[in-house]
């Protein structure tokens, strides 16, 4: 009797019944939220991203209800929890599943957006708000905090954009916003860790190049942090071949080496964004092909599922989170002012990133000689659209910057705080619900259709597909077929130069040491020397999966 005690003791001592009650909560929010979004999944203007938003609201009014209007721990945002546990299973599978050849297809375009955009709507951003905000009586604000702000609202939300834009409806907008996303959050937080740790007293020009210095560094030491440690796992799999003996091994190692390499780069100082991101496009392009036919389905599906655990979790976190007394009673100011001040810094959103989608969309067509590969009006005005929804990065950057700060009042960081999560409800809910019709009415309703193109690896290359949503037709080219087909020939033999030589120098270099596609791995046991089952065919091969999926799509020569 007494040692039953002492274990009922020991288990009170270990177990936090706070936790257990958060996370019967969350696990519960989870659950309706798979079945609201199967009930809603033709439903144009929804999508789980809004109902989980909601439904965190919802729930956060009835814990507030429950407590009598106290503050509760299962309502506060953790930063750790987002960054270190929610954000990478979803940047990972993001570069896992990514069509490689339209990211790369407009990987300039990409960097473009994400790196010089992003600048762009920082400065004006924060120069907005230190012209502003003094109408509005924020006497305590440093200059620091204006630089901060500019990097908080300058971060995409790339998370609420794999629920609104499709891979295969539109795939370029798909490929240039998030790809602009992901980008777009690593040089934000960058920014935000160099305001951080600049000294405004001592501001001068060379300042400007150290932070461009920085990003460089941070930006190819984390992307080559990735693709080390993707191509590490392919040569371990390939070499060892794990699924000899048990395809579990081979499976956690897979998602091990993709977790270590974002825990990598935070611990080195670096972007664990972009280093799982490039991480899980070397995974599948080389260590997926490497393990068994079983591996590869359950590695597909595993973390298509983490990720999309994860991103609703993010969405029920943050709508819980809006609703923490806490900081609404600190900020102390009233509807109109909140209203007024949330406006405000979502009209400085809006502005600053038209400032850069259309300059730079058009300084982008002026490279492009041929006008199908243009990026029309409609497609900038979705492309700014599609990027002013702001997510959880926002909101953690806010909280780091404001929710211990010293040198402003606690009054105004708190106003702060409120304002950015109402800028991130509203564009959320609002922009969220109405981009899909807005693309359907924008640019599929103007697409041409072409029943003879099923898949963008149908072809020989990406520069000679015409997007179904940005064409309008032509009569006067239906007369003209063989100068078409020279124009054609023509753009193929240009387009395709860097990806013959690449793919050259993957087929003779890298496939043979780290594996990929028509890899057929060795098995001492089995008669063939080769795994069961397995198709005897050349290295170069292509393999018959009966799936398809961003994962299949590869190069072909």
């Amino acid at each position: 009797m007494a040692v039953l005690e002492t274990i009922h003791t020991l288990k009170d001592s270990f177990i936090d019944t706070s936790t257990v009650i958060a996370l019967t909560v969350f696990f519960t929010l989870l659950c309706l939220c798979i079945i609201i979004g199967h009930l809603l999944e033709e439903h144009r203007w929804a999508n789980e991203s809004i109902t989980a938003l909601l439904l965190g609201l919802i729930a956060g009014v009835v814990v507030l209800l429950v407590t009598q209007f106290e503050s509760s721990q299962i309502l506060v945002f953790n930063e750790d929890l987002f960054f270190l546990y929610l954000l990478p299973p979803i940047i990972f599978n993001a570069g896992f599943q990514v069509k490689k050849k339209q990211f790369f297809k407009n990987f300039t375009t990409i960097l473009l957006f994400g790196i010089v955009g992003t600048v762009i709507s920082f400065c004006l951003i924060s120069l907005g708000a230190f012209l502003l905000f003094s109408r509005f009586g924020f006497t305590t604000l440093t200059i620091q905090d204006y630089l901060a702000i500019g990097a908080i609202l300058s971060a995409t939300d790339s998370v609420c954009t794999l629920q609104v834009l499709s891979q295969d409806d539109t795939p370029f907008l798909y490929s240039v916003v998030f790809g602009e996303g992901v980008v777009n959050d690593a040089t934000s937080i960058v920014l935000f860790n160099a305001v951080q740790s600049l000294d405004v007293k001592d501001v001068s020009g060379l300042t400007a190049l150290n932070l461009l210095g920085t990003f460089l560094y941070l930006f190819s030491t984390s992307t080559l942090l990735g693709i080390a440690a993707g191509l590490l796992s392919a040569y371990i799999i390939k070499t060892l071949y794990f699924g000899r003996h048990s395809t579990d091994r081979e499976v956690a190692l897979m998602m091990l080496m993709a977790y270590l390499s974002y825990m990598l780069a935070e611990l080195l100082g670096l972007s664990g964004i972009l280093t799982v991101f490039f991480c899980g496009i070397v995974m599948s392009h080389y260590t997926w092909h490497n393990v068994t036919e079983s591996s590869r389905i359950t590695t597909k599906h595993a973390f298509a599922t983490m990720s999309f655990i994860a991103e609703t979790f993010i969405f029920l976190y943050v709508g819980m989170d809006a609703m923490d007394i806490d900081k609404w009673k600190a900020s102390n100011a009233s509807p109109g002012t909140s209203v007024g001040v949330s406006s405000m810094l979502f009209a400085l959103v809006l502005i600053g990133r038209a400032a850069f989608v259309f300059p730079i969309a058009n300084i982008s067509n002026c490279c492009r000689n041929r006008e199908n590969t243009k990026i029309e009006f409609r497609q900038q005005f979705i492309m700014w659209w599609a990027g002013l929804m702001r997510g959880a990065v926002t909101i953690a950057l806010s909280y780091n910057q404001f929710a211990d700060a010293t040198t402003s009042s606690t009054q105004d960081n708190a106003l702060m705080i409120t304002s950015t999560i109402i800028v991130v409800l509203f564009s959320t809910v609002v922009f969220g619900s109405i981009t899909k019709p807005l693309i359907e009415a924008v640019l599929l309703r103007h697409a041409k259709p072409n029943h003879n193109i099923s898949d963008a690896t149908d072809i020989p290359s990406l520069e000679d597909l015409r997007l179904l949503f940005i064409e309008t037709g032509d009569p006067s080219e239906e007369g003209n077929g063989q100068s078409s087909r020279k124009r054609t020939g023509l753009r193929f033999l240009t387009s395709s130069t860097v990806h013959h030589l690449w793919r050259k120098f993957d087929d003779k270099f890298m496939r043979p040491v780290f594996g990929g596609r028509g890899f057929v791995p060795f098995v001492p046991s089995s008669p063939s020397g080769a795994i069961d089952g397995a198709p005897n065919r050349p290295f170069d091969a292509a393999p018959s999966h009966p799936f398809d999926g961003a994962i299949e799509e590869e190069q072909t020569t």
